[in-house]
C-alpha cells in the first residue's frame, strides 16, 4: 500500500466519525426545529377534517335513506318539484345519469357548495328522489380539504428536499476535503517514490543516478543526503576501479620486469666471459655465445611482440571460412617445425562454414596447435575435428599430452599465468580475445588422447543448397 493511499484512509478514518456525529446531530436539531412549524399540525387538523367531514357525510345518507324508506320524508317529483328545491336541471340529470346507470340506489350532492343531498332509489314504477339539505357544504369542505393536503404535501417535500441538499452539501464538502488531502498526499508522496526508485537503481548498480530536487523540507534533506552518497559511491567505486586496473598493471610489469631480466642476465654474464677471454680468441666459445644472445634477444622479442598483440585491438573483419581447409593448412604450416607428431582430421559432413575473421582463426588455431605439439612431445598425437554444435560450428583440439593439473585449469586463461618453460602466458589469453572477437569462445573439454581438449565455437554460416 502507497503512502498517498495511507494518508487518505488515515483522512477518511478521522473525519467519518465525526462528520456522522455531526450529520446526526445537525439533522435532529433541523428535524426538532422544523416539528415547531404548522406542518405537522395543518396535516393533523386536515385529516380530521377529513375524518369528520366522511362521518357527516355518512351519517346524512344513513338518515336519509332511512328516512325515505320508512316513509318519514315524501320523495319529490321529478318533473315539478317543490319550491324549495335549488336546481331542478341539476335533479333532472342526475336522475337520468342513474336511470341509465345499472345501480339500484345511489347519492348525489347538489345545490350550492354542495348543500344538499340528494337520494335516488329505482322502484318498478321508476325513479324516486327525496332530497335533504345539509348543513355543512360538501363540495366546498372537500375542496378545502384538498387544498390542506396540496399545502401539507408541499411542506413535507420542501423538508425533504432540504434534508436531501444538507446530505449532498455535506458529502460534496467532504469529497473536496479528501480531493484536497489526495493531492496533498501525491505531491507529499511523488518525491518518496522517486527517492525508493532511485534507491533500487542504486542498488542495482547505477551509480550514476541523481534524483532532482527543488525541496527545502526533510524530503528535500533526504534526497540531497542521497544525491551526495551515491556521488561518493560512484567516486570511490572508481577509484576501486583505478586500484584494481593499477594493481593488475603492477602485476603485468613485475612478470615483465621478470622475464625481461631473466634473459638479460644471460646475456650479461655471456659478455662478462667474452670480455674476461678477450686475449684468448676462441672460435667455438664465440658461436656458443654469440647463439646465446641471439637466443635471449629472440625470447626478448617474442616476449614484446605478445604484449603487444594482447594489448591491441585488431580489426575484425567476418567473412565466410571453410574450416576444413584452414585447419589442414594451418598444420601443413606447422608440420615442418613438428615432423615427428602424428596429425588426424576429422570432418563431419554436416558442419558448416564459419562466419569469422580469417587473420584472428588462423591465430588461435596456431596457439592450439603449437601448444599441443609441445604438450604431446616426440611421438605424439595431435586430432583436430571440425564440427557442428548447438547452431554453431566447432574447431576441437586434442593431444596426447600429460593434460592439465588442476591449478592449470583454474588459471589457463588469465593472462600472465604460464606453464610452459618458455611461455609468456598471453598466448592462451590472446587466443580467447580472438575467439571472443569473433562471436565465439574457446572452452576446455575433456581430451580424447589422453591430454588436453579444447574446442573453439564460431557463428556458423548455413549452407544454401
Amino acid at each position: 500500500m502507497t503512502l498517498r493511499t495511507r494518508l487518505a484512509l488515515v483522512f477518511i478514518a478521522a473525519t467519518l466519525i465525526p462528520l456522522g456525529a455531526t450529520v446526526w446531530v445537525t439533522t435532529a436539531l433541523l428535524d426538532r426545529s422544523l416539528r415547531l412549524s404548522p406542518v405537522s399540525q395543518l396535516s393533523d387538523l386536515s385529516l380530521s377534517l377529513e375524518k369528520t367531514g366522511r362521518e357527516y357525510y355518512q351519517q346524512a345518507r344513513e338518515h336519509l335513506k332511512a328516512d325515505a324508506l320508512a316513509g318519514k320524508l315524501a320523495p319529490i317529483p321529478a318533473v315539478d318539484p317543490a319550491p324549495d328545491v335549488a336546481a331542478l336541471g341539476a335533479v333532472r340529470q342526475a336522475a337520468d345519469d342513474f336511470a341509465d346507470s345499472e345501480d339500484t340506489e345511489r347519492f348525489v350532492t347538489l345545490g350550492e357548495g354542495g348543500s344538499q343531498l340528494l337520494y335516488m332509489l329505482k322502484r318498478p314504477t321508476g325513479v324516486q328522489v327525496w332530497l335533504r339539505p345539509l348543513s355543512v357544504r360538501m363540495t366546498d369542505l372537500s375542496r378545502e380539504y384538498s387544498g390542506a393536503r396540496r399545502t401539507v404535501t408541499s411542506l413535507e417535500g420542501m423538508r425533504r428536499g432540504f434534508f436531501v441538499t444538507w446530505g449532498l452539501m455535506a458529502a460534496a464538502i467532504w469529497l473536496v476535503a479528501l480531493a484536497l488531502v489526495w493531492l496533498v498526499a501525491t505531491r507529499f508522496s511523488r518525491p518518496i517514490v522517486k527517492l525508493t526508485e532511485a534507491l533500487r537503481n542504486l542498488a542495482a548498480g547505477d551509480f550514476r543516478i541523481r534524483v532532482l530536487n527543488d525541496r527545502t523540507d526533510e524530503i528535500g534533506l533526504a534526497t540531497e543526503a542521497f544525491n551526495r552518497t551515491a556521488s561518493q559511491l560512484e567516486q570511490s567505486r572508481d577509484r576501486l576501479v583505478n586500484l584494481t586496473q593499477l594493481a593488475s598493471w603492477q602485476v603485468l610489469a613485475r612478470k615483465t620486469a621478470h622475464e625481461v631480466k631473466n634473459s638479460l642476465t644471460p646475456i650479461r654474464l655471456t659478455v662478462e666471459e667474452m670480455v674476461a677471454r678477450g686475449h684468448e680468441p676462441d672460435r667455438g666459445f664465440l658461436e656458443q655465445a654469440a647463439g646465446i644472445v641471439v637466443d635471449e634477444i629472440e625470447s626478448l622479442e617474442r616476449r614484446i611482440r605478445a604484449f603487444s598483440e594482447f594489448s591491441s585491438e585488431p580489426p575484425v573483419c567476418p567473412e565466410p571460412l571453410d574450416l576444413h581447409m584452414l585447419v589442414e593448412e594451418r598444420i601443413a604450416f606447422l608440420k615442418s617445425a613438428h615432423p615427428e607428431i602424428r596429425y588426424a582430421v576429422e570432418v563431419a559432413e554436416n558442419a558448416p562454414d564459419a562466419l569469422a575473421d580469417a587473420d584472428l582463426v588462423k591465430g588461435i588455431l596456431v596457439n592450439l596447435l603449437e601448444n599441443a605439439a609441445e604438450a604431446a612431445g616426440d611421438g605424439g598425437q595431435i586430432l583436430t575435428r571440425v564440427r557442428p554444435v548447438d547452431g554453431r560450428v566447432a574447431i576441437e583440439v586434442h593431444d596426447s599430452g600429460p593434460g592439465l593439473s588442476e591449478l592449470a585449469r583454474n588459471s589457463l586463461f588469465q593472462p600472465t599465468i604460464s606453464f610452459k618453460k618458455r611461455g609468456m602466458g598471453l598466448g592462451l589469453s590472446i587466443a580467447r580475445k580472438s575467439a571472443l572477437l569473433s562471436g565465439g569462445d574457446i572452452l576446455l573439454i575433456a581430451g580424447e588422447l589422453g591430454g588436453a581438449g579444447f574446442r573453439v565455437l564460431l557463428p556458423g554460416l548455413s549452407k544454401v543448397a
